[in-house]
């Protein structure tokens, strides 16, 4: 590890532009100070890589609508309640009398819903690959057990999609940082691929300190090349999963979907399939992105165009008691991330 820490602290060539695009990735390089080790020459920027950050203010805004309808509750994971719509978040409307309940699994809802058979629970269902086979597995145990009173309002992405949407739309990328949990469930044949059609490397990593700074090393090292490196062999291999592969498509089919800062990309979403419309809370057409606050810039941020620093909403009037954006709500988000490690670069 001191070899690659020398190496990258002398390093003195052409600028370097790294994007990471897990949102684990983000939280653990500024937790390890990683950006610290490293020289002016070399950055390291967020992408869109934090589930709950690029989801759109329509979608937060069809779920505030629905924890007001009667006999109807708002489940979610913590990190989404406070997210703003466009003009209010989950939070606000339970604050307001709105039905709304926290989870910790989907699963959890499967006894919610049992309990109040006359009672719709709505799962507010976000997140990349790695989440999508814990909402098939919901649907198995939901049909299995007979529950119908159980819907999804889907907001799921694929992640290779959005990486090539990046590398296609003008953005200066000298390499990928891969996401680690969704290479589990991919496989890192998909960011072979990837490298091969942009030449760029990629790396796939773990998630402590040392293998941060060995993907950084190594994406120095490959710069200029074409192909995927993977340094996290423990979890990760060529094929993936291909178990939670199959049940992720059983219940669910390729579909374009509208990203925050990005607009809609085709193919790049998941939604249910027609056998499977019943669980479905109207989750189609939900594309519009209205900020709550139009100084925000989470939009630039998530496609590595700007740092959370040059937002003039920073450390101002959006902070983590108080956030004004999406990036700063998640922990996964980069601003988040920045303002509680007083992070810089």
């Amino acid at each position: 590890m001191t070899d690659r820490k020398d190496f990258l602290k002398a390093y003195s060539g052409e600028p370097l532009r790294f994007m990471e695009v897990c949102g684990t990735h983000t939280a653990e390089i500024s937790r390890n100070g990683i950006t610290e080790l490293l020289p002016p020459e070399i950055s390291l920027i967020s992408g869109p890589g934090c589930p709950v950050c690029v989801t759109v203010t329509d979608y937060i805004d069809r779920l505030v609508w629905l924890a007001r309808q009667p006999e109807t509750t708002v489940v979610s994971f913590g990190d989404l309640l406070r997210v703003p719509g466009s003009r209010e978040s989950l939070a606000d409307a339970r604050a307001d009398g709105g039905s709304v309940k926290m989870a910790y699994s989907p699963l959890d809802i499967l006894k919610m819903a049992k309990s109040e058979p006359k009672r719709t629970y709505v799962f507010a269902a976000v997140g990349f690959e790695t989440t999508a086979p814990v909402y098939a597995v919901l649907l198995e145990n939901a049909i299995a057990q007979g529950i119908e009173n159980i819907r999804l309002l889907t907001s799921l992405k694929t992640m290779p999609p959005v990486i090539d949407w990046v590398c296609g739309n003008g953005s200066r990328i000298d390499g990928f940082l891969a996401p680690g949990h969704v290479s589990v469930i991919t496989g890192s044949h998909v960011f072979q691929k990837l490298a091969e059609k942009h030449g760029l490397p990629f790396v796939i990593a773990g998630f402590d300190g040392e293998q941060l700074l060995a993907a950084v090393y190594t994406l120095v090292k490959c710069r200029g090349r074409a192909g995927a490196v993977n340094l996290y062999r423990s979890a990760v291999t060529e094929e993936g999963n291909k178990r939670a592969q199959a049940a992720v498509e059983h219940f669910f089919e390729p579909c374009g979907a509208a990203w925050r800062g990005i607009g809609i990309i085709p193919s790049s979403g998941l939604r249910l399939r027609e056998a499977y419309a019943r669980f479905d809370a109207g989750s189609m057409g939900l594309d519009s992105d209205r900020e709550h606050n139009p100084l925000c810039r989470c939009a630039q941020i998530l496609t590595g165009a700007q740092t959370p620093v040059s937002c003039p909403l920073f450390g101002t009037e959006c902070t983590p008691q108080h956030p004004q954006g999406a990036c700063m709500v998640s922990a996964e988000g980069s601003c988040y991330q920045y303002a509680v490690h007083h992070r810089k670069r």
